[in-house]
């Protein structure tokens, strides 16, 4: 590790192979925790290239637990974190609007590092039991459309970082891991970054995996569709540029997103809008973001038919009814 943080200090990169040998090294305890450390906060430091993301992500890939779900056209929607803003789980309470709209869902989600509340603290605080058996989430799959993957489960590199992280509390590019390393590989991806840099390096490894895709990132800063100002979305079709006013929305203040102190306001907020009681810009927030995930499964369609799918699906207590099929699951 000494010659790895040498080579990092003189402003060298890696090359796809050393970078994941690199974290294969971390993930099955080859160094200390103090060398991880320095390595991570390293990288936070620097750009970080094609090639080594690709690295990493075949690493953490490969040492996972792998879950296959024959006759089922998964997607996955999950953002990065790492954007500093505090929302209310938007991706979470869009995943279940898709699901109650009729699609499958596998939700990849982890605690909250770099935010107050990641999708696992609510989902556990709300009463889900975190599972890795394959019987037991193919039955949510069948029961509610959606089952939750609780990335420390099938991540054995969590395990290694997780405690390093915490302690750290910023992003690290581990965050940059998250939506690559679903254990389920949909075939469908909907996922948000916190940089538009980011978004084009995902662009590049993801044009290579014959999925279909929709990479969000909001030009504030936001690494969902916030509707506080315009964002970029960067699909197979290309990168398209879009205003609040393109989706017929006013933009909308930061402080109505925000998302808690804590777990239990953030799981308050959450319950609110899953049960269709969400005011009027938390739910324009969720559904356009459900709507996308939707066109990426259907980019035939129009922002308009999506949306709509996903209104019929909150506001129907669709959304709502998947959620509690996944909990008594």
């Amino acid at each position: 590790m000494k010659e790895i943080l040498t080579h990092l200090f003189e402003y060298k990169t890696f090359t796809k192979d050393e970078a994941y040998n690199i974290l294969t090294n971390i993930a099955t305890g080859k160094y200390d925790t103090h060398q991880i450390a320095a390595f991570m906060t390293a990288y936070g430091m620097r750009s970080i290239r094609v090639e080594e993301l690709s690295g990493f992500r075949n690493a953490m890939y490969d040492l996972c637990v792998q879950l296959e779900f024959p006759g089922y056209d998964l997607i996955d929607l999950c953002g990065t974190g790492g954007d500093g803003k505090n929302t209310f789980n938007i991706s979470t309470l869009a995943s279940f609007v898709v699901a109650g709209a009729g699609y499958h869902v596998a939700k990849h989600g982890n605690v909250g590092v770099s935010s107050g509340c990641g999708s696992s603290n609510v989902m556990e605080y709300l009463g889900y039991t975190f599972t890795n058996d394959h019987s037991a989430l193919t039955r949510q799959l069948e029961e509610a459309g959606i089952c939750f993957l609780h990335a420390p489960l099938f991540h054995p590199a969590m395990k290694t970082v997780a405690p390093i992280r915490r302690a750290l509390g910023v992003k690290t590019f581990f965050n940059m891991l998250g939506p690559l390393t679903n254990p389920a590989n949909p075939k469908y991806q909907a996922v948000g970054v916190f940089s538009l840099e980011l978004a084009r390096l995902y662009n590049y490894l993801y044009q290579n995996t014959g999925k279909q895709y929709s990479i969000v990132h909001a030009l504030d800063g936001y690494d969902e569709i916030s509707l506080t100002g315009d964002f970029k979305i960067i699909d197979n079709q290309g990168e398209k540029y879009y205003t609040v006013e393109d989706l017929g929305f006013t933009t909308v203040q930061a402080g109505a997103l925000a998302g808690g102190n804590n777990v239990e306001e953030a799981a308050k907020i959450f319950q609110t809008i899953i049960n269709g009681q969400g005011d009027h810009v938390q739910n324009n927030v969720v559904l356009t973001n459900a709507a996308f995930a939707i066109k990426t499964i259907h980019p035939e369609k129009t922002f308009g038919d999506c949306y709509y799918e996903a209104e019929t699906a909150l506001l129907g207590k669709k959304a709502l009814a998947s959620f509690n099929k996944l909990i008594q699951a």
